[in-house]
């Protein structure tokens, strides 16, 4: 359907470039630069331009340190406020009718990632299942997962949840653009990782979201972060203490220092909760009453969520990548103890810890930490959308032997690699070189094979039943692939009912 890759959008024509298979477009803006007096504010609309604006190059990633837009050993992609954009990636032949669209949003705990990161690309599964892939950045830490709202003036006002705001704006951006560039804006599936996830479900419980997207699709989905406005003022309240700011001189100086000067004193104040109060999240959407009116894992419960098909699931291994490179999560004997603690029901320590046996042994310990943030919460979502829409559930258990002999197992973020396609890619290859190429590759075809057919039908393939409190099919990625019935179900029960800990 696309002939040519000077593309007109509501705010103007944009260039792409065209390869051997796909076309693509970079950096598209979907909303105006949040600087100067838009900076803390929510998205608006990204002003006309006259002529042609190239679209061949990715322009600024979110305000973070430089490691996490890390695009390679030795090259960054440079960061700035100015980051609200997106990609488009499409098959160069030409469709008879409109593609299916899958929205991918990137994690990185709020506080890193890029859209840019070549993995990400969407050209390998756009071309498999013959779909338009979208990729987007958003606001991260300071500038978009901190609330600095209680310090709004008459004439410099600041908004809550702009990060998940932005996310609202790109996909209000496909909805109006995406037709002009093959795709179809009637078939929608959002998927992210991690914090990408969280932000799925996340948009699932926004009412400005509704009619945005069709499906949903959250992989290793820490589903219970979210700030009261409680915990959300007395974090902020940190922030402008770690960045030397009189609460009263709060909005002329988080309006006039630079960027950097913020997101450095803010990201200081993430560490020190994250290093403190391991299984709390500062960097997270807030439940405000108004554009969040309740935190997603509620209204799963109560079936306020949108009622789109879901597929929802976690790497059995989750904690093993956080327990060699990040040590915020709970992954040690000590920070577990801390965290269960604070979670204020004096049996759960006793009772989760009966449920891993070989604790406290590390190995076990990882699990469980993994478990705490990652598993239990998606149980929680499984049961409750599962009463209101159609819900699927998986576990991804496979890794390569190098994987294995490393000490990571299926961890967190390796499920990236299939379902991008990455499996024939130099770092494919290089997690395969000591084995298990055959099942990786069999792997990616099960993820590829279940994403596009939800992406195209709203189910995945016939193999994979849904969900269900009464059965709890749950669909095991690995080599080979199974259905098993309530897996884990010992320590299900122990985490039921679990909530992540408030911030002290």
């Amino acid at each position: 359907m696309v002939a040519t890759t000077d593309i007109t959008t509501a705010d103007g024509v944009v260039r792409g470039h065209r390869g051997r298979r796909v076309l693509r477009w970079r950096s598209i803006p979907y909303a105006a630069p949040p600087v100067g007096d838009l900076r803390f504010r929510a998205p608006q609309p990204m002003p006309p331009w006259s002529g042609v604006r190239e679209a061949t190059s990715f322009g600024f990633a979110a305000m973070q340190h430089r490691d996490g837009a890390r695009l390679g050993p030795r090259h960054s992609q440079p960061t700035g406020e100015d980051c609200l954009t997106l990609n488009v990636v499409a098959p160069a032949a030409p469709s008879s009718a409109p593609r299916p669209v899958m929205v991918f949003i990137h994690g990185g705990g709020y506080v890193l990632g890029t859209s840019a990161l070549r993995l990400y690309s969407g050209a390998r599964l756009a071309l498999r299942g013959d779909v338009i892939v979208v990729s987007l950045n958003y606001r991260l830490g300071a500038f978009g997962y901190v609330d600095f709202s209680e310090f709004s003036t008459a004439t410099r006002p600041f908004e809550s949840n702009l990060g998940l705001r932005d996310q609202v704006a790109a996909l209000r951006w496909v909805r109006r653009n995406i037709a002009a560039f093959g795709g179809d804006p009637g078939n929608v599936t959002i998927f992210g990782e991690s914090a990408g996830a969280h932000a799925v479900v996340s948009l699932l419980a926004t009412p400005a979201a509704a009619g945005l997207f069709h499906r949903g699709i959250a992989q290793s989905a820490p589903a219970d972060w979210a700030m009261s406005a409680k915990e959300s003022r007395a974090f902020a309240r940190q922030c402008l203490a770690e960045l030397g700011i009189d609460e009263k001189d709060a909005a002329t100086a988080l309006t006039t220092l630079s960027a950097n000067e913020i997101r450095k004193g803010v990201d200081r104040a993430i560490g020190k909760v994250l290093w403190e109060q391991p299984g709390s999240f500062p960097a997270a959407p807030v439940v405000d009453g108004d554009y969040l009116p309740r935190a997603p894992i509620d209204a799963f419960a109560d079936g306020s969520a949108h009622a789109v098909p879901l597929i929802i699931g976690t790497n059995r291994d989750e904690g093993t990548l956080f327990q060699r490179f990040d040590r915020t999560l709970p992954t040690t004997p000590e920070q577990l103890h801390a965290a269960l603690a604070r979670c204020g029901d004096a049996d759960l320590e006793k009772r989760v810890v009966a449920a891993y046996p070989g604790y406290p042994a590390r190995k076990v310990a990882v699990r469980m930490g993994g478990d705490f943030v990652f598993w239990r919460p998606t149980i929680a979502v499984l049961e409750g959308h599962s009463r209101h829409a159609p819900t699927y559930g998986y576990r991804f258990d496979f890794a390569p032997r190098a994987v294995q002999l490393a000490g990571f197992s299926a961890t967190h973020a390796l499920d990236l690699i299939p379902v991008f396609g990455g499996v024939d890619t130099p770092v494919g290859r290089a997690l395969t070189a000591a084995g298990g190429y055959r099942g990786f590759r069999a792997v990616q075809d099960e993820f590829q094979d279940n994403w596009l057919s939800f992406a195209r039908t709203g189910k995945p393939l016939d193999s994979w039943p849904e969900y269900t409190e009464q059965r709890r099919s749950t669909r095991i990625i690995d080599h080979p692939a199974r259905v098993e019935v309530d897996p884990e179900k010992a320590k299900r029960l122990a985490w039921e009912g679990v909530r992540v800990p408030a911030l002290q």
